[in-house]
C-alpha cells in the first residue's frame, strides 16, 4: 500500500504555476515528492519543447535526472498513445531506450495495448495495466496478461462520484471472477481524486496523486504543488491506519 506522485501528466504548461515540464524540475519535484513521504514516482518525460515524448533522447535524459536525484526510487512512466501519436514510433522509442523506468503504465484501452506489453516486457520493465472501464478489465483478462503485470492501475475518469465508485467497482469484480490477484492502485482524477484516495486508503489499496490527476487539495484550495498533493494523500493514510 503505497502513495505514488504522478508528478505532470498530460497537462499543459499553464494548468498550474509548478507544474514540471524538463528533467531538471521534475527531478526537483520528485525529491520533495519522496520526502513527502511518496513512496514511487510516476512522470512524463518531455521533449526540449516541452512537449510530451517518449524519444530515448528526452526519456533517457528524465530517468538518468530521476535517478540521480533519488536513488533507489522505483520510477515509472507512461506509454499513452497519444504521446508519439503512432503505434510503431512508440514501440521504436521503447526499443531505444538506454534508460530504462522501472515500470511503465499501458493503457489496455489502445489498441496496441498488447504488443506494447510485450515491447516492455523484453526489455525487462514492469507493467502497470491500466483499467478505465470494465471493457478493459475484461481485455486484460482475455488477453492473459492479468498474472503478468506488476500492478493494475483502476484509473477512474468519471467525475460524479456515483457513477466513478461504480465503474471501479465493476472492474474490481471482473478481477476477482477471473482470480487476477495483482497489486491494485486506485485514484480518480479533477473531481474525485480525494474521494478515491479516502476509498484507497480505507481498503488498503494503493493510490496516486500530482499534478497529473488534480491541482486541488482536500478543501478545495489550490495546492503549491505535487509535494502539497503528495503530503494531504499520506495525512489521509495515516488518519485511517
Amino acid at each position: 500500500m503505497i502513495v505514488q506522485a504522478c508528478i505532470n501528466g498530460a497537462r499543459p504548461a499553464d494548468f498550474h504555476p509548478a507544474l514540471p515540464l524538463d528533467a531538471e524540475a521534475m527531478a526537483r519535484d520528485a525529491v520533495a515528492s519522496i520526502a513527502a513521504g511518496a513512496a514511487e514516482l510516476h512522470v512524463h518525460a518531455r521533449g526540449a519543447d516541452r512537449q510530451e515524448s517518449l524519444a530515448p533522447d528526452a526519456m533517457d535524459r528524465t530517468i538518468a535526472a530521476l535517478r540521480c536525484a533519488c536513488p533507489g526510487t522505483l520510477i515509472g512512466v507512461s506509454t499513452g498513445a497519444w504521446i508519439e501519436k503512432d503505434d510503431l514510433r512508440t514501440l521504436v522509442a521503447i526499443s531505444s531506450w538506454r534508460e530504462l523506468p522501472d515500470y511503465a503504465s499501458v493503457n489496455l484501452s489502445e489498441t496496441a495495448a498488447p504488443v506494447v506489453m510485450e515491447s516492455l516486457r523484453q526489455r525487462g520493465i514492469g507493467i502497470e495495466a491500466g483499467l478505465a472501464s470494465i471493457a478493459d478489465a475484461e481485455r486484460l483478462v482475455g488477453l492473459d496478461h492479468g498474472g503478468r503485470v506488476l500492478r493494475v492501475l483502476i484509473e477512474i475518469s468519471e467525475q460524479t462520484i456515483d457513477q466513478a465508485f461504480a465503474v471501479a467497482d465493476g472492474i474490481e469484480k471482473v478481477l476477482e471472477r477471473a482470480g487476477i490477484r495483482r497489486s491494485l492502485l486506485l485514484h480518480g482524477e479533477n473531481a474525485t481524486v480525494w474521494q478515491f484516495v479516502e476509498r484507497a486508503a480505507a481498503r488498503q489499496l494503493s493510490t496516486r496523486v500530482g499534478l497529473e490527476d488534480g491541482k486541488e487539495l482536500p478543501d478545495g484550495s489550490m495546492a503549491a504543488g505535487n509535494a502539497a498533493l503528495v503530503a494531504a494523500a499520506v495525512g489521509i493514510y495515516r488518519r485511517v491506519w
